[in-house]
């Protein structure tokens, strides 16, 4: 039977993108939660190259890079396909992951950003949901590939959870329901699946931890 590992940290959506891929295909797995600050021999052993979360381990092979990762999972267990079996349809697909790994950084960047910066990357950020919006989540459909969730709904989970935490610990306001109500449902609908659901981190206790990280970033840029 596959032995199959997943080096992580709680907070980054990266690596739900994978828990979240490993429990669509019903796939059985151990969690290492990684220290970022202090990171392991092993994380560093399995991924040299970037040093870097998340990493699977399948068998004692490592994988590195969600978006990698994603697509390993989806070829080496095929049950509960990930990706579309017709060429055109999954070409889309990778368009769209491609466009969420370009992408997301920017949420992420709004905490780090304060001033002028900030609203230059709330507004590229405001740019990138225009784009969902109109050209992403057209024809009624549910989830980005139609009544199921695939790779591209978990590409975007930043755009889901992440981004309304930030806005709120920011005290920013970027993504309201009334200017994008095709967004606005597909992240109820993507919220609302049992393996979403489940295994999203705390919002309380990822406000605390941005907390702590913001003073000790503002501490560093001042001194």
């Amino acid at each position: 039977m596959a032995v199959v590992k997943l080096f992580g940290a709680w907070l980054s959506p990266y690596c739900y993108r994978v828990i979240w891929a490993l429990k669509v295909k019903g796939i059985a797995y151990e969690y290492i939660e990684e220290d970022l600050s202090n990171k392991s021999p092993l994380l560093l052993q399995y991924n040299p190259i970037h040093k870097k979360i998340p990493v699977l381990l399948h068998d004692d092979k490592p994988i590195c890079e969600s978006t990698v990762i994603l697509r390993y999972i989806d070829e080496i267990w095929p049950q509960n396909p990930l990706l579309p079996a017709d060429p055109h349809e999954r070409a889309v697909a990778l368009f769209w992951i491609k466009f969420a790994d370009d992408k997301s950084p920017l949420i992420s960047k709004l905490f780090r950003t304060d001033g002028e910066e900030q609203q230059a990357v709330a507004k590229e950020c405001f740019e990138m949901l225009e784009v969902l919006e109109e050209h992403a989540l057209i024809g009624g459909k549910k989830f980005f590939g139609g009544d199921e969730i695939n790779m591209v709904d978990i590409a975007f989970c930043s755009v889901a959870h992440w981004l309304g935490v930030i806005e709120d610990f920011a005290g920013l306001k970027i993504f309201e329901p009334h200017k994008f109500p095709r967004l606005n449902s597909w992240i109820q609908n993507f919220k609302s699946v049992p393996v979403i659901k489940d295994n999203l981190p705390d919002t309380d206790k990822m406000l605390a931890l941005l907390k702590r990280r913001r003073e000790m970033l503002l501490a560093s840029k001042s001194s």
